[in-house]
């Protein structure tokens, strides 16, 4: 086994035990966070769409906006759209080609301020489409409650061509490009509702992926690491194997010359 300890087999032996380390107390149990962490979002969605409408007051404290605690609920409200505000996410899609998002803070009956997405509008080309203005006055709404995105590459706000846009649906980045306080998160306008336009998404059903996705790359994970070290145990065995062959072909060759090497009687010696 003292061949272990050369360059090659030796880092061979720690890439293949790091990667089965790796396997079972990293990659694994990362599957299976991820499996549980779907399971309890979609435990909340399937709450939230068999729970009526509440009022925002009952889900939500001043202030507080959307947690984790109330994403997806759907909520009502009372208040009037701050259309001066208006607000839209750039590189969005609606039926396969490009869209804005068009979110809209609204000021509530007791003096809230909440950020309120429109739904999706069809660019049009490079220029900005022509978007229906919100109803003015007071307006009753249901909307879906939802957690702020964040933008991977932390870009902010600005105005461009007349109007203010933003690369996601995050009400701290609209706040500071209005000066308006909003509340965290945002809500989803449901379909038919005041100032509604193609409502994303109207009805979630689905957390993520299919469930038992994550769970099934978990086992993957585990079957790879296992399957790494019976490779390795494998291949050390072959080794040992070839060895003693070529040791016992040796041993052979070695007696076979000695044989050679040892003087003939002369049997047919003459009288």
């Amino acid at each position: 086994m003292r061949f272990l300890l050369r360059p090659g087999w030796l880092a061979l032996c720690v890439a293949v035990v790091g990667f089965a380390v790796a396997c079972y107390t990293f990659l694994a149990p990362w599957q299976f966070g991820r499996e549980a962490e779907r399971a309890a979002q979609q435990e909340a969605i399937d709450a939230a769409n068999a729970a009526p409408p509440a009022p925002l007051a009952e889900l939500s404290a001043p202030g507080t906006g959307v947690t984790a605690a109330n994403e997806w609920r759907r909520v009502q409200l009372t208040g009037t759209y701050l259309a001066q505000a208006q607000t839209l996410v750039r590189l969005r899609s609606l039926e396969g080609g490009p869209a804005y998002e068009v979110l809209i803070p609204m000021r509530t009956d007791d003096g809230r301020t909440v950020l309120v997405d429109r739904g999706l509008v069809a660019a049009n080309g490079t220029a900005v489409p022509e978007i229906a203005a919100p109803p003015e006055g007071p307006v009753t709404v249901v909307a879906r409650m939802r957690l702020d995105e964040t933008d991977p590459q932390n870009r902010g706000g600005a105005e461009v061509a007349g109007t203010r846009q933003v690369f996601a649906a995050d009400s701290r980045v609209v706040a500071a490009l209005t000066g308006l306080p909003l509340e965290p998160g945002y809500l989803a306008l449901e379909a038919g509702q005041p100032g509604v336009l193609s409502p994303v998404p109207a009805e979630p059903t689905v957390a993520g992926s299919a469930p038992f996705t994550n769970f099934s790359y978990a086992l993957q994970w585990l079957s790879f690491g296992a399957i790494a070290i019976f490779a390795l145990i494998w291949f050390v065995r072959l080794e040992l194997m070839q060895r003693e062959g070529r040791t016992r072909r040796r041993s052979e060759l070695r007696a076979a010359l000695a044989g050679e090497d040892e003087p003939r009687s002369d049997v047919n010696e003459r009288p």
